[in-house]
């Protein structure tokens, strides 16, 4: 792998300072770049250092905004030199190309950002619809923003609202299956709620949630489910088919590791953090992962047009996510149920317990040695009948019992 010369950016702080005066969000900026908003902070708090294409393309969108700052600061300056030879009028005249000039850049990047990047897959269509109309005056909340000026509920919505589409597009690229990708993300989501202080702390919850999507979806344990036994239908376009079975015909860690860097557009090592696996584990996956695939389907050699089928495979399938009332009102239910499981378990437990210290014995009664066969003993006889003589002298002897015996009386000498 060849590595791209260094490039030219400003500091961290710099590059905070650039975004908010040009007045775009994380979300806006991230994405004109292809990544997501918290590859954006990252890079603006120098946590990371934008590398390849994406840096690239983030070095030059923070020239144009340093540049047009520039022209807006210089018409500023020209307007506030004529502003006091001018009536009111005539100063609300002179202050409008400042402004028309301030929102230049804006629209000339947002004409670049279709751009073919290999940076994302759905996520890029997500924010693309958070970001979407220029005539907004406030923005929409964003992941990183809601955990600390929303409720609990309304932060859990936003962050629903924001990465659930895409996650349920990426899931069906790693099974294939509609409801299953459904399924996952809904369950992904109702874990979250389930540690949402541990999720809201977290420094990227759309990984976090993502992470358990993915591990939801790729479960083993599916398979022994009547049904998923079945496939379901394929997509109905010929090469979608195709890519489809390719896909599915990866081990489970290529096509995840094929999906989060060719897809979601993720680096290296959060590939490889995402995967739990070292970056050269993750480098030789990718690697096989793309071989097998241009392998099948030539016309995908190149990464670029693949990470743009990817995209257009997502985007065929009408999956619709459930909504965040729901999947909590779910979560809500299934922890309930579980908790009281736990608690019926415990009682009886217990109950148990009480019952064999009661009936235990207290104290320690040692144990009846075998008996042992002793040999020589004849076996015992059952009484035959009796003779006459017998009974005769059985008589006798009843009778003797009722009068009493004679007195015996010592002979004399």
């Amino acid at each position: 792998m060849t590595q791209s010369p260094a490039l030219q950016l400003p500091p961290p702080k710099e590059r905070r300072r650039l975004r908010e005066a040009a007045s775009l969000t994380r979300a806006q900026l991230a994405s004109r770049v292809g990544v997501t908003s918290e590859t954006v902070r990252g890079w603006e708090t120098g946590r990371a250092t934008p590398r390849g294409r994406k840096g690239e393309k983030y070095a030059r969108l923070l020239n144009s905004l340093g540049a047009g700052r520039e022209v807006t600061e210089s018409h500023v300056s020209v307007a506030t030199t004529d502003r006091g030879r001018a009536s009111a009028r005539g100063r609300g005249a002179r202050s409008r190309p400042p402004a028309r000039d301030r929102d230049r850049p804006h629209v000339a990047d947002r004409g670049r950002a279709p751009a073919p990047d290999r940076g994302r897959t759905t996520p890029r269509v997500t924010l693309a619809d958070l970001s979407r109309g220029p005539g907004r005056a406030k923005p929409p909340h964003r992941p990183d923003d809601a955990t600390s000026a929303l409720a609990p509920e309304q932060a859990f919505d936003a962050l629903y609202a924001f990465c659930a589409p895409a996650l349920v597009r990426q899931t069906y690229l790693l099974t294939g299956r509609r409801e299953l990708a459904r399924e996952s993300v809904e369950r992904a989501f109702q874990i979250a709620w389930h540690r949402w202080p541990e999720v809201a702390r977290d420094r990227d919850p759309a990984g976090w949630v993502r992470a358990v999507a993915y591990e939801c979806a790729l479960s083993p344990w599916h398979r022994l489910r009547p049904r998923y036994r079945h496939p379901e239908p394929p997509p109905p376009d010929v090469f979608d088919r195709a890519l489809m079975d390719t896909l599915l015909r990866l081990p489970p860690s290529y096509r995840r590791t094929l999906l989060l860097y060719d897809g979601v557009g993720l680096g290296l090592p959060e590939t490889a953090a995402e995967t739990e696996a070292s970056t050269r584990a993750a480098v030789n996956r990718l690697m096989h992962a793309r071989e097998a695939v241009a392998e099948r389907l030539p016309e995908l050699a190149d990464p670029e047009v693949l990470h743009w089928r990817l995209v257009e495979l997502a985007s065929t399938e009408r999956l619709r996510a459930a909504k965040p009332l729901v999947v909590r009102q779910a979560g809500e239910r299934r922890a309930r149920l579980w908790t009281r499981a736990a608690i019926a378990f415990t009682a009886l437990l217990i109950g148990t317990t009480m019952l064999t210290v009661r009936t235990a014995p207290t104290r320690y009664e040692p144990p009846v040695p075998p008996g042992e066969t002793v040999q020589g003993v004849p076996p015992p006889i059952a009484p035959g009948p009796l003779s006459e003589s017998e009974r005769d002298l059985r008589s006798k002897l009843r009778k003797e019992q009722q009068r009493g015996p004679d007195r015996l009386m010592p002979q004399p000498r």
